[in-house]
């Protein structure tokens, strides 16, 4: 796992984009990846552990998407 850090998160669609040094660019994440009870959503500026699938993937123009991600506070 990486740290990252909670770009923007669209509470209404339930995804948003995170920023690590491992992906340039942004990182897809989808409230379903976040690993913590009672958290659906994340905060701007939130760090957060991330672990993600390798480029190849597009989703919104993102070539990385979180598979698992833990909020450390929000």
């Amino acid at each position: 796992m990486v740290t990252a850090t909670v770009r923007e998160w669209s509470d209404e669609e339930g995804w948003g984009v995170l920023d690590s040094p491992e992906t340039p660019g942004g990182c897809f994440g989808h409230y379903a990846e976040i690993r913590m009870n009672g958290f659906r959503t994340l905060l701007p500026g939130q760090q957060v552990d991330l672990e993600w699938e390798a480029p190849g993937f597009k989703q919104d123009g993102y070539d990385y998407r979180a598979v698992n991600i833990v909020p450390r506070h929000a």
